[in-house]
This record gives structure tokens, C-alpha cells and sequence, in this order.
């Protein structure tokens, strides 16, 4: 998925995501909100972060755990995006194929994204869009 690409589908998809957070907690609090929107607790991932991990999780390149070190949060933490995350691609009709790179720990991250001494340092791999 290109960075275009990816871009896209998070600015289509964030309104959506905004919008479910608003109807659940508007459930659990059985009633309209009483405090005006912004204050209280901030969210530890970005609705484009939520997106993002749920993407990398969907394509199976890393576990919640990693993720969660990735991202400086818990693998609760991106469980819940990707419970929330996941309708609304399944809704927009993306399908996500699994990478053919599964990184378990940070130093996997690390030499996956560390340039290769004999390759031209100007190639980037990006995983293949899906199709």
C-alpha cells in the first residue's frame, strides 16, 4: 500500500471511526455528553494511528504486543482499534492480504528497515498493494 493510498483511506475512514466512538460512548453514558468535547482523557493512539496499527496487524506483520511497543501503548490498546478499526474497512470493502514479513521484537524492526550495505540506498520497499 503506497503512502497515497494509505492517506486516502485514513481521510476516509477517520470521519467514520469519530463517529462510531461518539455513538458508543453516547450508549455507555445512556444520554447526550455533558462536558463539551475535547476535555477529559486523551486518546493514546490517533484515529490515523488506529488505522495505521490496524492495518499492520490485519497484515499479519506484527503481533499486538510489538505494536503496542511500536506505538508506546498496550496490546489492549490496539486491540480496541482494531475492533473498532476493522468494520469500517470490512464496510469500505478493503481486503488486506498477509505480508510475507512477520516481525516479532523491535531489533526484527530494526534490521527490516536498516538499508542493506550492498543495495543502492535510494531503493525503498514498500509491502505489495492490495489487489
Amino acid at each position: 500500500m503506497s503512502r497515497k493510498q494509505l492517506s486516502d483511506l485514513t481521510d476516509t475512514l477517520i470521519p467514520g471511526l469519530e463517529e462510531r466512538r461518539e455513538q458508543l460512548r453516547h450508549a455507555a453514558r445512556g444520554g447526550p455528553r455533558r462536558v463539551a468535547r475535547g476535555t477529559g482523557r486523551k486518546a493514546t493512539l490517533t484515529p490515523a494511528d488506529q488505522i495505521l496499527v490496524t492495518i499492520l496487524y490485519l497484515r499479519k506483520i506484527a503481533l499486538q504486543e510489538l505494536l503496542g511497543q511500536l506505538f508506546n501503548t498496550t496490546a489492549m490498546t490496539i486491540s480496541r482499534a482494531v475492533k473498532d478499526v476493522r468494520p469500517l474497512l470490512e464496510a469500505h470493502g478493503v481486503c488486506l492480504p498477509a505480508s510475507t514479513a512477520c516481525l516479532r521484537t523491535p531489533d526484527d524492526v530494526a534490521r527490516f528497515l536498516a538499508p542493506d550495505k550492498n543495495q543502492d540506498q535510494t531503493d525503498v520497499w514498500f509491502p505489495a498493494s492490495p489487489q
